[in-house]
């Protein structure tokens, strides 16, 4: 057993040096936290000097962990003292002595034994000497225990069980050692590692007791796992118990059976450690009896913010809302309701539920009750006490919902936004004021987030609305300048409709209108270019644009300064319509008397220009700083305004400028620049 004995008291070594760091940390500088911090380091070493002593044996370790062991259990003597001298006051001073006289009694058995002769510590002086200090140790704890009024014992008592058990331990180790003239080497191997497990329960007491002057917390996360670890290893050694008394008592099969119990046993092991059921009983034990406040606010507020603001593990925003308010009540999911733009509460997401078709108007009884009053309706006692909730007409559909449990309004500081329905929980869960108090909190923070969601969602269905009209207020602009080719032709035939040129030239116009409709009507249904980005030779495209006005006056001039290399990247019919505006703008604002010339140039570095200028009335530098490039501004009567704004914005998309340089009586010239296509050598 030496090798368990070292682990046992190196383990419990390392426990009580962490637990004293935490000690010493939280201490701010009260008796009672000055004196558990010695008894905490006194015995990390004593477990250190019974682990050295375990490892290597010999008379210096045995003497010195002897020594150790009276010097903590004295410094937990005083700490009993210290805590209970406010209690008991004088009457404290006959216990103090007889605790001063039996540690007194173990350094005289230790010294007068022949300890350092080896005589080891199984002598009877020696045991009963520390047979003694276990019994004076647990008069100490009665004492402290008695003397604490009733209603303040919840603080103390995980200190009480911890010190009484540990006493227990010693009584029971010693009192054996003395029947029998003998230690039991086992239980010396195991008592390191008992007095370590004692140390969450102290640690407890530390976190209930301000009068301590310590700043100590202990997580429900570290109480819960710490008990479910508890709660495991008992199991295991039941069923490793079982499974010895059957391979003992078993006879040729009893080893079969053993094996064939231990692995039953893991595998039930396994399936209550991985039931949701059993963990959320173990939660409400422990924040029943444990702690005073069900919840540990920090961890579950931390918690309940990351669920809302990283939706992930498959779930979108309305399943995480339920998972976190599910969570807060151990309940399995439920059902989200969300205001539509119809003005009811329809199903928007569902956790561990099937699908429900039920709607709720917001104006219906039930939802004004939920949005005037706010109310966490528990359906259980509202079914015991319905006088509690009253005005609550329940929607049909809700009193079908089998297993509803709670109903939890959404409400922002404005208005009802929607309510969650949580199913039954895995276990038995009161809702107090403390419940209630922490999901109308919750139902807040997670109402805004929903809320959130929805005003991201109209503002993503008007942003589409608002990129299909503006771009049926580009086709309605093309629609009009085709209308406006067809009135001209139509004025045109009552004087040439017996020209055979003119009949001609009116079929091919009617031919063009007609495909660019058509591909106008193509762009508007699906939302796109209609034609694809690609090199354009600016020559023919630039005529063919010229061509198409030739039946207006002025007539325009065309000049082609460049002749080799005169490809843009573009969209063909895009770019010919919005020259083609740009041409109409100038035939419009000119005279028929007037001059209205298209040039096409190079500019600079490996750009082509178009140059659009004509005599017409000009625009004033007020209205082409301010008005000229806005949507919906312009100077034609007829005109819609957004012709400038769409070239513009279509030369920014290809990586091209447009310039205007005008002046009132004067006309204007209109530059549009365009980077050159390349072509390899």
């Amino acid at each position: 057993m030496a090798e368990v004995a070292t682990w046992s008291y190196g383990l419990a070594a390392v426990s009580y040096l962490l637990f004293g760091l935490y000690v010493f940390v939280a201490w701010r500088g009260a008796l009672p936290g000055g004196v558990l911090l010695a008894a905490v380091l006194l015995s990390c070493l004593w477990a250190f000097a019974s682990a050295v002593n375990a490892w290597q044996p010999g008379g210096t370790s045995l003497v010195l962990s002897a020594v150790l062991d009276v010097l903590r259990g004295a410094a937990w003597f005083a700490f009993m003292i210290v805590l209970s001298l406010p209690l008991w006051g004088r009457r404290l001073r006959w216990p103090a002595l007889l605790a001063a006289g039996v540690l007194l009694f173990q350094f005289v058995a230790i010294v007068l034994e022949g300890i350092f002769d080896g005589g080891g510590l199984a002598l009877q002086p020696v045991l009963v000497a520390w047979l003694a200090h276990a019994i004076v140790g647990l008069m100490l704890v009665e004492q402290l225990y008695r003397g604490i009024p009733v209603s303040s014992r919840w603080g103390i008592k995980p200190l009480c069980l911890a010190l009484a058990a540990g006493y227990i331990f010693e009584l029971y180790l010693f009192a054996d050692a003395f029947l029998f003239s003998r230690i039991d080497p086992d239980v010396w191997a195991v008592r390191g590692l008992a007095h370590a497990l004692l140390i969450p329960l102290i640690a407890l007491s530390g976190t209930r007791s301000p009068s301590w002057t310590l700043r100590m917390s202990m997580s429900r996360e570290m109480v819960f796992h710490s008990t479910a670890l508890a709660g495991a290893g008992a199991y295991l050694l039941v069923i490793a118990g079982a499974a010895y008394y059957v391979r003992f008592f078993g006879g040729d099969w009893g080893r079969a059976l053993q094996m064939t119990l231990l692995f039953a046993g893991l595998v039930l092991l396994g399936a209550l450690l991985f039931s949701g059921a059993l963990r959320a009983r173990l939660r409400v034990l422990i924040s029943k009896h444990l702690f005073s406040y069900r919840y540990d606010y920090r961890n579950e507020w931390l918690r309940f913010t990351q669920a809302l603001s990283a939706a992930d593990k498959g779930l979108d925003l309305g399943q995480s809302v339920i998972k976190a308010l599910s969570d807060l009540v151990e309940s399995p999911g439920g059902v989200l309701w969300l205001r539509d733009q119809y003005g009811s509460c329809a199903m928007h997401s569902r956790l561990n539920h099937p699908p429900m078709t039920a709607v709720e108007p917001l104006e219906s009884p039930f939802c004004r009750f939920l949005d005037e009053r706010g109310w966490v309706i528990n359906l259980e006692e509202y079914r015991l006490r319905p006088g509690h909730y009253e005005g609550l007409k329940l929607p049909p559909w809700l009193s079908a919902f089998g297993d509803a449990w709670l109903v939890i309004p959404l409400k922002t500081s404005d208005s009802l936004i929607g309510f969650v329905v949580l199913s039954s929980p895995r276990a038995p869960f009161e809702i107090d004021w403390e419940v209630l108090d922490l999901l109308k909190t919750a139902q807040r923070q997670a109402a805004g987030y929903l809320d959130r969601m929805l005003a991201a969602e109209a503002l993503l269905e008007a942003r589409k609305f608002d990129s299909f009209n503006r771009m049926s207020a580009f086709v309605v602009h093309d629609l009009k300048n085709l209308v406006a080719q067809l009135s001209l032709m139509l004025r045109n035939a009552e004087r040439h409709r017996d020209n055979p040129e003119f009949q001609q030239d009116m079929l091919e116009t009617v031919a063009h209108v007609e495909s660019r409709m058509r591909g106008l009507m193509t762009q508007l249904q699906e939302k796109r270019s209609i034609d694809p980005a690609r090199p354009v030779d600016l020559v023919p495209l630039l005529k063919s644009v010229c061509e198409g006005k030739r039946g207006q006056l002025p007539a325009i001039e065309v000049r082609f300064e460049v002749d080799t290399e005169t490809e843009v990247n573009a969209h063909p019919q895009r770019l010919e319509r919005i020259i083609g505006h740009v041409v109409q703008n100038a035939l419009d604002a000119t005279d028929e008397d007037g001059k209205v010339a298209v040039t096409l140039g190079e500019a600079e570095g490996k750009t082509l220009s178009i140059v659009v200028q004509d005599t017409g009335c000009g625009m004033s530098a007020d209205f082409l700083r301010e008005r000229l490039s806005r949507p919906f501004q312009t100077t034609k009567t007829s005109g819609m305004g957004i012709g400038v704004f769409e070239t513009r914005q279509y030369l920014n998309e290809i990586g091209g400028q447009l310039h205007f340089d005008s002046e009132v009586g004067k006309g204007t010239c209109v530059t549009i620049t365009l980077q050159r296509v390349r072509r390899a050598q």
